[in-house]
């Protein structure tokens, strides 16, 4: 077995496919399909996307200054992909997909009711890097769906069968391997029986 260079590009896959939501209820809103986002910072909450500034988006984010990452789910996975193709410009991308714009609870930005997880970002500072801009943003808010709670209040990601992007395609997650810290936990030991 050997290696194989190749020249130097964005090969950290999989990755989270989300659809962004931006605008407002009233007048102009969007989705917008981004697979380059994440976590940057844990207090206070901080996310990011990266863009084109030549997306439709991009123009609405910058100057509302806020956006709602919603994250996928298998159900979605279509209406996903569609939102990654066409433009806002020419046609409402919540209406063609039936989906619910329902506006943030503490931004003006709309999320995607249908979403399990709805993530409510302010923009704090753009970083031109290239071919994209990357918006890093406070979170001030989440929404989740209720159905994937248990009774102790604990949210099953897992059950909403989240998906993935991998050089092109849609993914979703497979088996669970194990738990944080996993690999140091102590076995316990068997007691003997009286």
């Amino acid at each position: 077995m050997g290696k194989i260079h190749w020249k130097p590009g964005t090969v950290v896959y999989p990755v989270p496919v989300v659809m962004v939501s931006c605008g407002n209820i009233e007048q102009q809103k969007n989705i917008v399909t981004v697979a380059w986002t994440g976590t940057i910072n844990t207090v206070p909450p901080m996310t990011y996307i990266s863009l084109r500034p030549s997306r439709y988006s991009y123009d609405i984010i910058k100057k509302s200054g806020e956006f709602v990452i919603n994250l996928v789910s298998k159900n979605l996975a279509f209406a996903c992909d569609y939102c990654g193709v066409k433009s806002g410009h020419d046609i409402d991308k919540f209406q063609q997909m039936n989906l619910t714009a329902v506006k943030g609870e503490k931004i003006s930005a709309p999320i995607i009711y249908e979403s399990p997880v709805n993530i409510e970002c302010c923009v704090k500072n753009i970083l031109s890097l290239g071919t994209h801009d990357m918006f890093l943003a406070e979170v001030v808010n989440v929404s989740v769906t209720d159905a994937y709670l248990d009774k102790n209040g604990k949210f099953h990601f897992d059950k909403t069968n989240p998906v993935c992007y991998s050089h092109g395609s849609y993914y979703t997650l497979g088996e669970r391997l194990g738990g944080f810290g996993y690999s140091v936990k102590k076995k316990k030991k068997k007691g003997k029986r009286k």
